[in-house]
């Protein structure tokens, strides 16, 4: 489980234009449909060549921690150079490599392929009901910020100590909590830029990404959950 990591309040609103907005918001929409390229090749890499299969569950769970932080602290000090996309774009590589786990799992199932598709489209439909809802909210919702941060921190510590306890209905419980909160990190991370409190492209697409990811994998873990018990 990853966080939105985020200053809030930073960037003050209203010192851009909305011309320059605008640009931004492009951007972003282009860089993170770029994204998803490196993330699908992660994951069928992955899955060709049973990679995350190999790694024990503890040694998986150390390298994803420690490789997503450290990706999100690469992408933080490079984000103003010509660096910033390339090691974006590696960071959604690793982070579909680290997804295919679970993506192998699921196309085992009866109707895997089915249900990889309606993950994939369940993920879309909330991303573009979140950017249309950024286009007509009028309100400020950076004070969203700190609450949703709080509930992505605690839904980190619940799936790491759900991965000693092994309960299944707290599974399900954190992925249903999930889906909720980032959808609304969505919501909140796309409006900032249409407010001109993010101003930095690469920024703004790893926070939108990040939350896609995570209702993507939550999305794909409960259909996963009711396809097996279909069998």
């Amino acid at each position: 489980m990853n966080e939105n990591i985020q200053v809030y309040g930073s960037p003050q609103a209203g010192s851009t234009t909305v011309t320059e907005r605008n640009q931004v918001l492009r951007n972003t929409y282009w860089l993170l449909a770029l994204s998803m390229v490196p993330t699908v090749l992660g994951a069928w890499a992955g899955i060709a060549t049973g990679f995350a299969n190999a790694l024990s569950p503890g040694i998986g769970l150390m390298l994803f921690l420690g490789g997503a932080f450290g990706f999100m602290f690469a992408i933080e000090k490079t984000k103003n150079s010509a660096a910033g996309v390339p090691v974006l774009l590696a960071f959604t590589f690793f982070m579909g490599l680290m997804l295919s786990r679970l993506v192998g799992s699921v196309l085992g199932l009866a109707n895997g392929a089915g249900l990889v598709m309606t993950a994939f489209a369940g993920t879309g439909m909330i991303f573009l009901g979140m950017a249309s809802l950024s286009s007509i909210i009028k309100r400020d919702l950076s004070s969203m910020g700190k609450w949703l941060f709080v509930g992505a921190i605690m839904l980190l510590v619940a799936g790491i100590a759900n991965f000693f306890i092994q309960s299944s209905a707290l599974m399900i419980t954190i992925a249903v909590l999930a889906i909720g909160i980032f959808t609304a990190f969505i919501l909140h991370d796309l409006k900032r830029v249409k407010d001109g409190h993010e101003t930095n492209y690469i920024t703004a697409t790893l926070g939108v990404y990040l939350s896609l990811f995570n209702v993507f994998q939550s999305l794909l873990l409960l259909l996963g959950i009711g396809g097996g018990r279909e069998e």
